[in-house]
């Protein structure tokens, strides 16, 4: 893999300032973009990490702080390790942060985001790829939607929740969507019940969408994430595999 460097950017959006890590390989080259759309908990240190771990991949990888409108990230104050069970009030602080991101602030922030990875001297000409973590897994497939010329490749890891009874739920969505999709959801997850899994499905069926869902036995929600409870190191890894093959596929010409 390749050494990589990370820097820190701030991305102008219609709303303001958005501020983001990049991660590159550290040879100079353009290479293919990718966009990563944090979890819930928000841009940290093992988010940079996992960027880190996609970039050393061959890809110019920009994850931007979601929750930029409520300031810098750190946005909340976040322990090394983060056990919700123990620390339930961090919830009640991202939760309003979460529903704050409509489907037309997610519009308005993704153009933002792809517009400057186009401009990037260290991004290749193409299409980039999409990976979201748990809210960023719907509002990756959102992001498809909107901007399927702009996107090849989406993937989504204990995402959630991508069905709902609302007028803007992502499975109502893709049908606008050209890339190819894999989402890989967690075994026990209440966000995404075997009911859920099937209608999302029957969704990409239906609209002909290039796609393939898994579901990752044992693993709770979050088994990527390094930091948190939840991490299931060798889930983490098969979503490493998994996620670059996808990329591998769509954004090398």
């Amino acid at each position: 893999m390749a050494a990589v460097r990370g820097s820190s950017v701030d991305v102008r959006t219609p709303d303001g300032v958005a501020d983001a890590y990049v991660a590159c390989p550290d040879d100079g080259a353009a290479h293919p973009g990718v966009l990563v759309i944090q979890d819930g908990f928000g841009l940290r240190p093992s988010l940079r990490s996992l960027a880190d771990r996609i970039a050393a991949h061959g890809y110019t990888v920009l994850m931007p702080n979601a929750y930029y409108r409520h300031g810098r990230a750190p946005v909340i104050e976040l322990p090394d390790f983060i056990d919700p069970a123990e620390r339930p009030e961090i919830f009640q602080q991202v939760f309003p942060m979460i529903r704050e991101l409509t489907p037309e602030l997610l519009r308005s922030d993704t153009g933002a985001y792809l517009e400057w990875l186009a401009m990037s001297p260290r991004v290749a000409e193409g299409k980039v790829g999409l990976t979201g973590y748990c809210m960023g897994a719907r509002l990756a497939v959102l992001a498809a939607a909107m901007f399927p010329d702009r996107v090849a490749a989406v993937a989504g890891f204990h995402g959630g929740p991508l069905v709902t009874d609302g007028p803007d739920s992502p499975h109502l969505t893709v049908g606008n969507i050209t890339a190819e999709l894999y989402f890989a959801h967690a075994g026990e997850d209440q966000h995404m019940t075997p009911e859920h899994i099937a209608q999302f499905d029957k969704a990409l069926d239906a609209a002909g969408v290039r796609h393939r869902t898994e579901v990752y036995a044992g693993a709770q929600h979050g088994y990527t994430q390094a930091d948190t409870s939840a991490y299931d190191a060798e889930a983490a890894e098969r979503h490493y595999r998994e996620l670059l093959a996808l990329f591998d596929r769509n954004l090398h010409r």
